[in-house]
Protein backbone atom coordinates (compact mmCIF):
# COMPACT_ATOMS: atom_id res chain seq x y z
CA UNK A 1 0.00 0.00 0.00
CA UNK A 2 1.63 3.66 -1.01
CA UNK A 3 2.11 5.59 1.74
CA UNK A 4 0.24 8.89 2.14
CA UNK A 5 2.01 11.83 1.11
CA UNK A 6 2.93 14.55 4.43
CA UNK A 7 1.02 17.09 4.84
CA UNK A 8 4.11 19.37 5.33
CA UNK A 9 7.01 19.25 3.79
CA UNK A 10 10.35 20.69 6.58
CA UNK A 11 13.65 21.84 5.48
CA UNK A 12 16.23 24.58 6.50
CA UNK A 13 15.35 27.59 4.90
CA UNK A 14 17.61 28.91 2.37
CA UNK A 15 18.38 32.85 1.06
CA UNK A 16 15.04 32.73 -1.20
CA UNK A 17 13.01 32.13 1.38
CA UNK A 18 13.52 35.66 3.52
CA UNK A 19 10.39 37.20 1.86
CA UNK A 20 7.89 34.08 3.31
CA UNK A 21 9.65 34.13 6.77
CA UNK A 22 9.41 37.87 6.91
CA UNK A 23 5.91 37.83 6.67
CA UNK A 24 5.54 34.52 9.06
CA UNK A 25 7.96 36.69 11.86
CA UNK A 26 5.25 39.59 11.22
CA UNK A 27 2.61 37.13 11.46
CA UNK A 28 4.05 36.08 14.69
CA UNK A 29 3.79 39.39 15.97
CA UNK A 30 0.16 40.44 15.15
CA UNK A 31 -0.49 37.27 16.61
CA UNK A 32 1.54 38.42 19.65
CA UNK A 33 0.60 41.96 19.76
CA UNK A 34 3.65 43.33 19.37
CA UNK A 35 4.07 44.54 15.76
CA UNK A 36 4.53 47.50 17.72
CA UNK A 37 8.59 45.98 18.14
CA UNK A 38 8.69 44.45 14.92
CA UNK A 39 11.55 46.13 13.23
CA UNK A 40 13.21 42.77 11.20
CA UNK A 41 13.98 43.65 7.46
CA UNK A 42 14.92 41.24 4.52
CA UNK A 43 18.67 42.46 4.92
CA UNK A 44 18.83 42.01 8.36
CA UNK A 45 17.12 38.43 8.70
CA UNK A 46 19.57 37.18 5.65
CA UNK A 47 22.76 38.78 7.41
CA UNK A 48 21.37 36.51 10.67
CA UNK A 49 20.45 33.69 8.18
CA UNK A 50 22.73 33.28 5.69
CA UNK A 51 25.92 35.98 6.21
CA UNK A 52 29.48 35.23 6.91
CA UNK A 53 28.60 34.80 10.44
CA UNK A 54 25.31 33.29 10.76
CA UNK A 55 23.80 33.62 14.56
CA UNK A 56 20.07 31.37 13.73
CA UNK A 57 19.05 28.95 12.02
CA UNK A 58 15.53 28.11 10.63
CA UNK A 59 12.93 25.41 9.10
CA UNK A 60 10.38 26.13 7.09
CA UNK A 61 7.60 23.77 7.54
CA UNK A 62 5.81 24.00 3.45
CA UNK A 63 2.17 23.18 3.07
CA UNK A 64 1.85 20.19 -0.05
CA UNK A 65 -1.71 20.51 -0.73
CA UNK A 66 -3.98 22.46 -2.27
CA UNK A 67 -0.77 24.21 -3.34
CA UNK A 68 2.75 25.17 -2.10
CA UNK A 69 3.18 27.67 0.88
CA UNK A 70 4.78 28.47 3.68
CA UNK A 71 2.72 27.38 6.65
CA UNK A 72 5.11 27.79 9.39
CA UNK A 73 8.77 28.04 10.55
CA UNK A 74 11.20 27.70 13.35
CA UNK A 75 14.14 29.99 14.10
CA UNK A 76 16.77 28.71 16.53
CA UNK A 77 20.55 29.59 17.78
CA UNK A 78 22.45 27.78 20.28
CA UNK A 79 23.41 28.98 23.70
CA UNK A 80 25.49 27.37 26.48
CA UNK A 81 24.99 25.31 29.94
CA UNK A 82 27.17 26.32 32.29
CA UNK A 83 25.95 23.68 34.82
CA UNK A 84 25.58 20.97 31.76
CA UNK A 85 28.85 21.98 30.30
CA UNK A 86 26.90 21.67 26.63
CA UNK A 87 25.71 23.76 24.23
CA UNK A 88 22.17 24.21 23.98
CA UNK A 89 19.45 24.59 20.97
CA UNK A 90 16.84 27.69 21.76
CA UNK A 91 13.76 28.05 19.80
CA UNK A 92 13.58 31.40 19.07
CA UNK A 93 10.35 32.03 17.31
CA UNK A 94 7.51 29.42 16.70
CA UNK A 95 4.48 30.10 14.55
CA UNK A 96 1.92 27.99 12.34
CA UNK A 97 -0.15 29.47 10.41
CA UNK A 98 -3.84 29.35 11.80
CA UNK A 99 -5.00 27.30 8.75
CA UNK A 100 -2.22 24.72 9.42
CA UNK A 101 -2.77 24.98 13.44
CA UNK A 102 -3.63 21.28 14.40
CA UNK A 103 -2.64 19.51 11.66
CA UNK A 104 0.90 18.59 13.16
CA UNK A 105 2.82 21.44 11.27
CA UNK A 106 3.93 22.92 14.67
CA UNK A 107 4.69 18.99 16.28
CA UNK A 108 6.84 18.12 13.15
CA UNK A 109 8.72 21.57 13.28
CA UNK A 110 9.57 20.93 17.08
CA UNK A 111 10.74 16.67 16.77
CA UNK A 112 13.04 18.70 13.69
CA UNK A 113 14.85 20.65 16.19
CA UNK A 114 14.86 17.51 18.90
CA UNK A 115 16.36 15.68 16.72
CA UNK A 116 19.03 17.96 15.88
CA UNK A 117 19.80 18.99 19.27
CA UNK A 118 20.10 15.23 20.31
CA UNK A 119 22.12 14.54 16.87
CA UNK A 120 24.62 17.72 17.31
CA UNK A 121 24.83 16.78 21.66
CA UNK A 122 22.71 19.83 22.99
CA UNK A 123 22.12 19.43 26.48
CA UNK A 124 18.57 21.02 26.49
CA UNK A 125 16.25 22.02 24.04
CA UNK A 126 14.41 25.30 25.34
CA UNK A 127 12.08 27.78 24.68
CA UNK A 128 10.12 30.94 25.96
CA UNK A 129 6.11 30.94 25.91
CA UNK A 130 4.38 34.23 26.85
CA UNK A 131 2.19 33.64 29.89
CA UNK A 132 -1.39 34.66 28.37
CA UNK A 133 -1.02 31.51 25.24
CA UNK A 134 -2.15 29.07 27.62
CA UNK A 135 -3.26 26.70 23.76
CA UNK A 136 0.63 26.88 23.27
CA UNK A 137 1.51 26.15 26.83
CA UNK A 138 -0.97 22.99 26.77
CA UNK A 139 0.97 21.84 23.65
CA UNK A 140 4.45 22.20 24.78
CA UNK A 141 3.37 20.17 27.76
CA UNK A 142 1.46 17.09 25.53
CA UNK A 143 4.95 16.77 24.67
CA UNK A 144 6.68 16.92 27.22
CA UNK A 145 7.95 20.16 28.39
CA UNK A 146 8.27 21.64 31.02
CA UNK A 147 6.37 25.31 31.45
CA UNK A 148 9.22 26.85 33.88
CA UNK A 149 7.23 28.74 36.23
CA UNK A 150 9.81 30.33 38.49
CA UNK A 151 11.95 31.65 35.99
CA UNK A 152 11.26 35.28 34.05
CA UNK A 153 13.14 36.84 31.20
CA UNK A 154 15.30 39.59 31.34
CA UNK A 155 15.98 42.37 29.03
CA UNK A 156 17.94 45.50 27.84
CA UNK A 157 16.92 47.19 25.27
CA UNK A 158 17.10 50.33 23.18
CA UNK A 159 17.93 53.39 25.38
CA UNK A 160 18.60 51.15 28.69
CA UNK A 161 20.97 49.10 26.76
CA UNK A 162 22.91 51.86 25.21
CA UNK A 163 23.32 53.80 28.67
CA UNK A 164 24.23 50.34 30.72
CA UNK A 165 26.73 49.63 27.41
CA UNK A 166 27.88 53.64 27.40
CA UNK A 167 29.22 52.95 31.25
CA UNK A 168 32.97 51.62 31.88
CA UNK A 169 32.90 48.63 33.19
CA UNK A 170 35.55 50.12 36.04
CA UNK A 171 33.01 53.48 36.87
CA UNK A 172 31.66 53.38 40.68
CA UNK A 173 27.94 51.86 40.62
Amino acid sequence: MPQPTPRFALRPATSADVPQLLELIHDLAEYERLTHLFECTPERLREALFGSQPSAGALVAWACAPRVVAAGFALYFHNYSTFLGRRGLYLEDLYVRPEYRGQGCGKALLRALAHRAQSIGCGRFEWSVLDWNTPAQRFYEDLGATVMPDWRIVRLTGEALARLASQHPGDPV
